[in-house]
């Protein structure tokens, strides 16, 4: 058990957890430690199980609750809890509803076991992995959202920062391409996430885009 990274898997499909299970298994860096039919249920296991799991591999369209409504109340009672999502759609809004929820990665079920696992990976040290399918998919539902009305509250320098976060900026390239401090740009995203009402980077790089800011 030592080192190991623990998973629990949500799938309304018992053949699929029992694969899924039995692959992880054999696997020297995982062990399964929960099952789950539906979001509901994976709540419900949490709170009544004393060890957690590291990483939740959770189906999308599921009964009850699905993925995207599980993984944010999950994360909302577990915050740090790293979900990825295993599904067989492609459609651009869900994928869009499960990055907002807050997954790390996205992946389909038509990946290979070996990408599988180099999502779980990734996942356990919070490294976001998507397939190219699947970024392109996050793109166009984005920009399909539409563009609303600019009540956000934010400062012009804000939305500078915002801006430069949405390019995958660093703190270090924004203080410098704005001439200001690190502790200014730190300043700056800690006002964003207040007032945009987000946890982290990548929600507010979401958040620019759906604002329709970010000209791509």
């Amino acid at each position: 058990m030592n080192g190991k990274i623990k998973v629990m898997i949500v799938d309304d499909h018992d053949m699929v957890r029992m694969g899924l299970k039995t692959y992880l298994m054999l696997d020297p860096g995982f062990e399964v430690i929960a099952e789950a039919g539906n979001g509901q249920e994976a709540l419900d296991v949490l709170q009544r199980e004393e060890q957690r799991p590291d990483i939740i591999l959770m189906d999308l369209m599921m009964p009850v609750m699905n993925g995207a409504e599980a993984t944010k109340e999950v994360l909302s009672r577990f915050p740090g809890l790293k979900i990825v999502i295993l599904t067989s759609f492609l459609e651009d809004e869900l994928v869009v509803q499960a990055v907002e929820a807050g997954a790390v990665s996205y992946v389909l079920k038509t990946v290979s076991a070996e990408e599988l696992i180099y999502a779980l990976q990734g996942a356990y040290r919070g490294m976001p992995v998507m397939t190219g399918d699947v970024a392109q998919a996050l793109t166009r539902g984005l920009r399909q959202r539409s563009v609303q009305g600019d009540d956000s509250g934010l400062t012009e320098r804000e939305k500078e920062v915002l801006l430069l976060i949405a390019e995958g900026k660093t703190n270090k390239d924004i203080a410098e391409e704005l001439h200001i401090s690190i502790k200014t740009v730190k300043t700056h995203v800690s006002n964003l996430l207040m007032k945009c009402e987000l946890e982290d980077r990548t929600q507010l790089a979401i958040y620019a885009h759906r604002q329709g800011w970010v000209n791509q």
